[in-house]
């Protein structure tokens, strides 16, 4: 009967180091934290990563709010930072905690979305442009009025994102893109309504697969995924549209309810050094805001054209619009269905 007195003091043993174990679980988009920065961080701190992967803002909100699960780091884009901080969803940050908070570049704080950067860090920037597969595209392309022409019918890729949609239509309106209302959106309407027509293809999780395979010779893509085209080959050229586009922020934050909020802390903190910074830089190039990881990058990353553009652009930030958000969804998906 030895063996079996042995057998459970193993077993009670086990058991009390799973207790003490400690996790956090990540709601952030779909391959967009390099899974070395997990490794590296559960080595370094023994927290488990669990990571929850959306595809966009909504669900994120939606997964959030739902509360079947709780998170300890989410990963929102700026408007939705906002969006939550008026529902009290978002824990005020300390940042005694976030030391390496310092190394994000003066031009990415205090943004409209989140003043004094009471909830969110920034993790990531990066713009909505043109991608011109110029082997197939002879003609020059400088917004979205010459990406959208009948020339070009079914050989368009675009975000599988109605927000975004219906913010090319208002640039081109020369209207503000967070003013969204029922006249605004009537003068949007037969725009968009011209625009679904021609397009081939919605993909907002790999838009670049149908330009690389070599479906559509156009898109309106998230700059990480023009960088990656570019880097493929130089025939894919990215444009920043002349009437302006979105420079997006994508953020960490703790949920108000996180279970372990220093362990949270330690996690943002974590992906905040320099070298860490660059991992992320070198597996999703968009625009790094961190710029001491910056000085870690090749010339040649620095010199891709999506990732840091060079010249002059109208971009603006996204903000919370509230309850006309069901709006915009309603209209691009009535559109699509009658396209």
């Amino acid at each position: 009967m030895k063996w079996i007195s042995c057998l459970a003091v193993c077993l009670l043993l086990i058991a009390s180091c799973d207790k003490g174990a400690k996790s956090i679980t990540l709601l952030a988009w779909s391959e967009y934290v390099p899974q070395k920065v997990i490794d590296g961080f559960e080595k370094e701190t023994g927290i488990k990563v669990h990571y929850d992967a959306i595809d966009n803002n909504e669900a994120l909100v939606q997964k959030l709010l739902s509360g079947a699960s709780k998170y300890d780091v989410i990963q929102p884009s700026e408007y939705i930072i906002e969006q939550l901080a008026k529902l009290n969803k978002l824990a005020v940050l300390d940042h005694s905690k976030l030391p390496n908070l310092k190394n994000i570049g003066s031009q990415y704080m205090d943004m409209p979305h989140d003043r004094g950067n009471k909830y969110s860090v920034p993790y990531m920037t990066g713009t909505v442009g043109i991608v011109v597969n110029t082997e197939k595209v002879k003609e020059p392309i400088h917004g979205y009025r010459d990406l959208f022409h009948p020339k070009y019918t079914k050989r368009i890729v675009v975000l599988n994102d109605a927000r975004e949609m219906v913010s090319w239509a208002l640039n081109c309106l020369g209207l503000d893109v967070n003013e969204i209302n029922p006249r605004s959106l009537a003068k949007a309407k037969p725009i968009l309504a011209d625009w679904v027509r021609l397009i081939r293809v919605y993909d907002s999780d790999s838009p670049k697969t149908s330009l690389s395979n070599g479906d559509c010779d156009l898109g309106v893509v998230w700059s990480g995924e023009a960088a990656k085209l570019w880097e493929e080959n130089q025939k894919f050229v990215y444009v920043l549209p002349e009437e302006g586009t979105h420079m997006f922020v994508d953020s960490l934050a703790i949920p108000v309810d996180a279970p372990d909020v220093d362990a949270a802390h330690q996690f943002i903190n974590y992906c905040l050094r320099p070298e860490i910074s660059k991992l992320i830089s070198d597996e999703f190039p968009y625009t790094n805001p961190n710029l001491q990881a910056r000085k870690l990058l090749s010339q040649k990353q620095l010199d891709n054209p999506a990732s840091y553009p060079k010249g002059e652009a109208k971009l603006g930030t996204f903000r919370d619009i509230g309850k006309a958000s069901s709006d915009v969804d309603a209209l691009i998906t009535n559109l699509k269905s009658q396209g």
